[in-house]
């Protein structure tokens, strides 16, 4: 039964619509409650930086726990799990700027002649582009004429709809993973297939690569049909079966958007206007894997073959690192299961205090062995998470940070601008004051000490996410985003930092991004 203050906003068949979406009721009036009061903002207690919070592995560490990973790779479950669902619509977002403001008046001359419009640096380096020999054929095809004497025919504005439109590439419609990012001797490659090649190099057991991507359910059959056309080529090329699966986020994930009285927005049927509620949702699908190890990463932090060394190495350094780092967790539950002597206590504690990065209040040094045992034993039994950082370098991205947890203790978190208090002077001077950002570059552990699968949501913190504006038919609305994936959604794992090279990142924010020499 729904709660009684929340009837006004919804009725029977609005029940029942939320039911067969898998939501209840109890869910919605949390979901209302969240727009009317808020999500609380992280309290920082300080930046994590370079041996204080994030580790620095010399060269030879480095390879120590490189070795260690490939040497254990073919006994392990590993899979690699790509979030690949973003549309390809906000790369190309000066594009299609352009297209619907450029008019050949003088005035849009003169702003498209500008050398710092966006669309002006597309057109004088369409040749370095890797699709540029897929569009010669369709400008030829449509036009009957070349790039080079489409431009002498000033016809800047027909070229780039050849791009983005579904007369030409299509690219604007298109999801980011199936663009063509980077150009070979015979060929070029998307960000979906340079994700196959980089886990054949690392992510690989027994010649076999099991490799997850989440997709939207309208883009699911593409990517299906993709791979298809794709799979015995990269199978010849790396001497390895390809093991590739999709989902797509559940739709019981989704949020209930509301207006600006925080009254529920419906469709144009009356229907409660639903929304997927942005990566945090995935822990559900990730929750779903058949796996112990996963590495994540970003779909368009891909570089070309040449330039991946160095993201293969420190891929499988922070996999031997959380390899190492899960034995000694495994270790330390097991002493203190059966035999919790002071001197193991003493130990667990400066392990969970030390290499877990967990602080505890003074009061903890006090508590009888028993308890101190059941705390600890509560901080190891955990999903364990080795991420790497990178050094600021002006790039975006959410930071690594230490921060205080509903139960007194201070741990590491990956914090979004979004879940700092901007009008709070102590909390943005901690921000300032952050060395590393969050390349998204994470190896995890998702099994306990008996290799059994955690259950993921139970280590998640609801009371993350952030309240975004949106507009629908020209109405303003407000949606939930549920806790980040590597925010909220693992907020209560066992998180470690390692710092990894700037090399390993290299993402493509905007079209420009490709002219970038990573992508070269």
């Amino acid at each position: 039964m729904a709660n009684s203050k929340h009837l006004s906003m919804y009725n029977k068949s609005d029940i029942e619509y939320f039911e067969n979406m898998g939501i209840s009721t109890a869910e919605i009036d949390h979901q209302i409650n969240c727009y009317k009061s808020g999500f609380p903002y992280m309290q920082l207690i300080r930046p994590a930086t370079a041996n204080d919070g994030i580790r620095c592995f010399s060269k030879e560490e480095t390879e120590k726990y490189a070795q260690k990973y490939v040497k254990a790779c073919n006994n392990l479950n590993v899979v690699k799990f790509v979030p690949a669902s973003g549309a390809a619509s906000r790369m190309f977002k000066d594009l299609f700027v352009f297209v619907s403001e450029f008019n050949n008046s003088p005035e849009q001359k003169l702003k498209f002649n500008d050398a710092h419009s966006p669309a002006r640096r597309f057109i004088d380096n369409i040749d370095r582009f890797a699709f540029y020999d897929k569009l010669q054929k369709i400008v030829y095809s449509k036009f009957g004429l070349s790039i080079k004497e489409m431009l002498q025919d000033h016809k800047p504005k027909e070229l780039v709809e050849c791009v983005i439109t579904s007369e030409g590439l299509n690219y604007g419609n298109l999801p980011k993973a199936l663009i063509d990012f980077h150009r070979y001797k015979n060929s070029s490659r998307t960000p979906f297939e340079e994700h196959i090649a980089e886990g054949m190099l690392y992510a690989s057991t027994n010649k076999e690569v099991k490799i997850h991507y989440t997709v939207s359910p309208e883009h699911l059959k593409l990517f299906s049909d993709f791979i298809e056309n794709i799979r015995e080529k990269y199978e010849e090329k790396f001497s390895c079966k390809l093991n590739i699966s999709f989902s797509t986020q559940k739709k019981y994930t989704d949020t209930v958007a509301v207006d600006e009285n925080n009254e529920i927005f419906r469709n144009d049927d009356g229907t409660p206007l639903l929304r997927p509620a942005g990566h945090g949702a995935l822990i559900e699908n990730l929750n779903d894997l058949d796996a112990q190890i996963v590495f994540i990463k970003t779909i368009d932090n891909v570089v070309p073959d040449n330039k991946k060394e160095p993201t293969i190495l420190y891929k499988q350094a922070l996999a031997g690192y959380l390899l190492k780092t899960k034995e000694n967790i495994d270790d330390y539950i097991k002493l203190l299961e059966d035999n919790p002597t002071s001197k193991v206590l003493d130990e667990a504690y400066i392990f969970v205090s030390k290499k877990l990065c967990t602080e505890f209040e003074p009061s903890f040094l006090s508590l009888p062995n028993k308890e101190k045992a059941k705390t600890l034993l509560s901080k190891l039994k955990r999903p364990l998470r080795v991420c790497g950082m990178v050094k600021n370098e002006g790039e975006p991205g959410g930071g690594p940070f230490w921060t205080k947890n509903s139960d007194g203790t201070i741990s590491l978190q990956i914090v979004e601008s979004s879940q700092i208090d901007k009008n709070d002077e102590n909390s943005m001077d901690i921000m300032k004051k952050s060395t590393h950002f969050n390349p998204v570059d994470l190896v995890c552990d998702l099994t306990d000490c008996e290799g059994k699968k955690f259950d993921l949501r139970k280590f998640t913190d609801p009371k993350t996410g952030f309240i975004s504006n949106k507009s629908k038919n020209g109405k303003t609305l407000k949606s939930i985003e549920r806790p980040g994936l590597w925010n909220g959604a693992m907020s209560d794992w066992n998180t470690i930092f390692v710092e990894v090279p700037i090399e390993t990142f290299s993402p493509v924010k905007t079209i420009l991004d490709l002219l970038r020499e990573q992508h070269q």
